[in-house]
């Protein structure tokens, strides 16, 4: 079988393949690629078995990210938690492994990446990378019956507790909104001596998703005290992105926001809170997330060479210098996040 590549931001044989194909998810969007294009300069393409002009049946989406750090290397994608291989079947992928190894050597590239979720092809040659939990939600059933599913003591209670703290609500995509929660992420990422991904990635997140890309703030007297961001694709509502003060943390403002997301979500039309990738050894998380009554599937990423992606161990290699992320100026985590996502992809 002869592959083909092609641009994905200039064909709109693309659009048309993620608006029906099932395993599609806000990852594989034009308007995700071309948050990634605008904020770290990233090149999309696709490899498919479609000729040039015929229509799309299948693809698999990568953008070639260059780095003096992790190399020259194509991944499937950037900064998404999943993104499936777009194929028919699975008896296809012995063709486009082989492509993949070739472009890898024609083109001097560091390796390859897949991310899958419910994919379950096998690609020769390609080994196992780095693991993930990933959590959902069905919100097909009653309002009552998920609130019921609910950790009694660290959801119920809590949720209760932040209702009759009184505190305030609100959501959108202004900027007002997007300053709260990039306050608030600087503390948190603080917290976790990281480095916050730079501001324009949420605002070009915002600009291309449009009505897709939603702030939620909770605030007591009028200070923002928690906030998340959730993506919407189709009948899928994504959690993307939270943080919070943890002066606050008593009010319950997480659970709290969690709730709203849920309940409007379901109002909306979603059927389904994808609540997103959590390390294998972030125990708290990964609890914190199994209390909402959600289902729990391990996903393991792809690469070729296989072996564990270099991009990995990134944090790791600065490990040294991250108590000092915890106390740098707001003005010099921000610049020094724009630079280093850049490679992280």
């Amino acid at each position: 079988m002869r592959l083909y590549t092609f641009d994905p931001m200039t064909d709109s044989r693309w659009n048309n393949l993620v608006a029906s194909h099932p395993n599609a998810s806000i990852f594989h969007r034009r308007e995700w690629l071309q948050t990634l294009v605008d904020t770290y300069g990233y090149r999309p393409l696709v490899l498919t078995s479609a000729t040039p002009g015929k229509q799309l049946t299948d693809g698999i989406v990568f953008c070639e990210v260059k780095s003096w750090i992790t190399g020259r290397r194509l991944v499937s994608l950037p900064f998404s938690d999943h993104a499936d291989p777009l194929l028919e079947d699975t008896a296809c992928t012995a063709d486009f492994a082989d492509c993949l190894t070739t472009i890898i050597e024609k083109d001097h590239l560091r390796y390859v990446e897949l991310r899958p979720l419910a994919w379950r092809g096998s690609l020769k040659a390609f080994g196992a990378g780095e693991q993930f939990w990933v959590h959902t939600l069905d919100l097909t059933k009653s309002e009552e019956e998920i609130f019921r599913n609910l950790n009694k003591n660290n959801l119920q209670r809590r949720i209760r507790r932040a209702e009759r703290e009184h505190l305030e609500y609100e959501r959108g995509s202004s900027e007002k909104l997007l300053e709260e929660f990039c306050n608030l992420l600087l503390i948190t990422r603080r917290r976790h001596q990281l480095l916050p991904q730079p501001k324009s990635w949420f605002r070009n997140l915002a600009m291309n998703l449009k009505s897709d890309f939603l702030i939620r703030v909770a605030r007591k007297d009028g200070r923002a005290i928690a906030s998340i961001i959730t993506l919407c694709h189709r009948r899928t509502t994504v959690y993307k992105y939270g943080c919070s003060d943890e002066h606050y943390h008593h009010l319950a403002g997480m659970p709290f926001l969690f709730w709203k997301a849920i309940s409007e979500s379901k109002e909306e039309g979603s059927e389904k809170l994808d609540f997103g990738r959590t390390e294998l050894e972030n125990k708290g998380l990964l609890r914190f997330k199994d209390e909402f009554g959600t289902k729990r599937m391990q996903i393991t990423y792809l690469h070729y060479p296989p072996k564990a992606s270099e991009v990995a161990s990134i944090t790791s290699r600065v490990s040294y210098v991250r108590q000092v992320f915890s106390v740098l100026p707001g003005a010099i985590s921000w610049r020094l996040g724009g630079m280093l996502y850049r490679h992280m992809g």
